[in-house]
């Protein structure tokens, strides 16, 4: 699990430290209460690093272990697809550009209540706007159920394109041709339930309101038992290109 890889991680941390000289290791203090994802979702924005108020959150560090002003890109999920630990509280969670021209400027903002015990997703959305130099932000919780089904994985959508309705997801299992609605209807900066399915070999499609039309398709996607999995809906619904890196598109990030 992502949490026992970060623990082991805390610990490295403070062996590595304890070798310094006289060195003073308090390892006891207790981890994060809750935990929380970041993506950027916004078409055209920069990338970004991550914060919690002042506190950096997702950092990319380059081969001399200095900070990359890479950040996190367009499409892609902060620290590595995990979550980060975060404590409950009162937040103004923010994007802030991670390259040197306009470094730590935010593009994306907005105030939270975290609270203790859960976990969030955090979205980059919409269209950066290059004058006011701005792009949309949502945050969901991460709902899924501590006791899952174990025969079973578990599968939702997050809606996050700015120029789509309300979207449907849909997965059609390969082999047997067993077709399942994933929710309902989820508009855009929201997210819908997570739905067991067995696990299988899927063909995703979203769909608008009673459409049997699919405006967004992925083929092949395997989901696995114990396995719980977001799909987020980005990028622009006016590409038709089925390269280009802003069509649209159903990114798949595991939450367990």
């Amino acid at each position: 699990m992502r949490l026992d890889r970060a623990f082991t991680a805390l610990l490295c941390a403070a062996a590595l430290a304890a070798c310094e000289k006289n060195a003073v290791q308090d390892i006891t203090g207790p981890l994060p209460e809750s935990q929380i994802k970041f993506f950027n979702f916004g078409v055209g924005a920069p990338p970004v690093n991550f914060y919690a108020n002042d506190r950096k959150m997702t950092a990319v560090l380059s081969s001399d272990t200095v900070e990359s002003t890479s950040g996190v890109t367009y499409g892609n999920v902060g620290a590595g697809d995990y979550y980060t630990g975060i404590d409950p509280g009162q937040y103004t969670l923010s994007g802030r550009i991670s390259a040197a021209e306009d470094k730590d400027r935010p593009i994306s903002s907005l105030d939270v209540t975290i609270v203790a015990g859960k976990k969030y997703s955090y979205y980059q959305s919409g269209f950066y706007d290059t004058v006011a130099k701005s792009v949309d932000a949502f945050i969901v919780e991460d709902d899924f159920p501590e006791e899952i089904d174990y025969t079973r994985a578990y599968v939702r959508l997050v809606h996050a394109i700015a120029n789509a309705e309300p979207l449907t997801l849909y997965i059609k299992e390969r082999t047997t041709g067993e077709e399942y609605v994933i929710g309902g209807e989820v508009a855009y900066k929201s997210a819908g339930p997570f739905v067991p399915v067995p696990n299988g070999v899927y063909d995703l499609a979203a769909r608008y309101a009673g459409s049997d039309e699919d405006v967004i398709v992925r083929t092949n996607v395997t989901f696995a038992i114990k396995k719980v999995y977001t799909i987020g809906a980005r990028g622009d619904m006016t590409v038709t290109s089925t390269t280009d890196a802003t069509r649209p598109f159903l990114d798949l990030t595991s939450n367990r």
